[in-house]
């Protein structure tokens, strides 16, 4: 691991296995571009008043902030007011809104809970990528992320931004794409542009894919192997119909494509291959049994 670094071998280069673990509870965001200084949690109220209201609202509506900033850029931007992308990432038709509010109150955050575009931003029909480049909260986050979110922003200029904690440092390079809360986790700047190019299309990649945020850990395992046995890339392809979980097994009814599957899953202990110095276990899935579902034909009875 590199100096400074304390999270297992091959966590950051792909080795190790990312399946199911996006944030779980994050289907609404508010993202808050600040060029200032990023404290290490964002709750703890650091921040000038105007952010940090902000930022207590969100929270007080269950809706995911995030503190961003344009790649290599640590200047306040000339502009007046407080640049501001919402993102609703519920059901199979999310949606993502930018617009420059003058203060903390000018936001409607109710209508962004009720699915409706605060009338202070403005629909986006391109998506957002972000990158996670906390130092405060990972020096990982930092160190590998920095120079991903340069790279990718040279190939997708104004479609990419720094952005504060995600969830998963152990996973950094950390990648989210918004709207619909898509996270990638130990991506190279190859696999990342690659991830991104994907998503543009309406498409997922499953080298590197942590999963769908705002879902249960079991269900995005769900979702995972069914689009590795099927092969389906569609973003919107792939819905759990029914669950239902049974001490640690998770057993779904899966949609995918014109396909319905039933899918078991649990979870698995991987050991990280540090040897005995290292006594780091990851909690990842495991694929109990897949099996495909019969259409239910119904027989016309003959008439006599």
């Amino acid at each position: 691991m590199a100096s400074g670094c304390e999270h297992p071998i091959g966590c950051h280069t792909g080795e190790m296995p990312t399946l199911a673990s996006a944030t779980v509870g994050a289907r609404l965001w508010l993202l808050v571009e600040y060029t200032g200084a990023w404290p290490s949690r964002l709750e703890n109220h650091e921040l000038p008043e105007e952010i940090s209201k902000l930022v207590r609202r969100a929270l007080e509506r269950g809706i995911r902030p995030q503190l961003i900033r344009r790649p290599g850029r640590r200047t306040r931007p000339r502009e007046q007011g407080i640049r501001v992308l919402v993102a609703y990432a519920e059901g199979d038709r999310p949606w993502l809104a930018q617009g420059v509010v003058a203060g903390p109150d000018d936001l409607d955050l109710d209508a962004l809970v009720a699915g409706v575009v605060p009338e202070s931003c403005i629909l986006e029909d391109e998506p957002v990528f972000l990158v996670c480049t906390h130092a405060k909260r990972n020096v990982c986050c930092a160190r590998i992320g920095l120079p991903l979110a340069r790279s990718l922003a040279e190939s997708l200029p104004d479609r990419v931004w720094e952005t504060s904690h995600v969830g998963g440092d152990r996973y950094a390079a950390n990648l989210v794409c918004l709207p619909h809360g898509i996270f990638y986790g130990s991506m190279s700047q190859a696999a990342a542009l690659a991830a991104a190019n994907a998503y543009r299309s309406g498409e997922v990649t499953l080298d590197r894919y942590r999963g769908r945020a705002g879902i249960p850990e079991p269900l995005q395992a769900v979702e995972h192997f069914a689009r590795a046995h099927t092969g389906e890339c569609s973003v919107g392809a792939v819905a759990v119909e029914s669950s239902r979980t049974d001490g640690d097994v998770t057993e779904a009814i899966v949609r995918c494509g014109d396909v319905r599957l039933q899918v078991v899953v649990e979870p698995s202990a991987f050991t990280a291959p540090c040897g005995t110095a290292c006594a780091e276990t990851i909690t990842t899935y495991r694929l109990v049994s897949l099996d495909r579902l019969t259409p239910v034909r119904y027989a016309t009875p003959a008439l006599t």
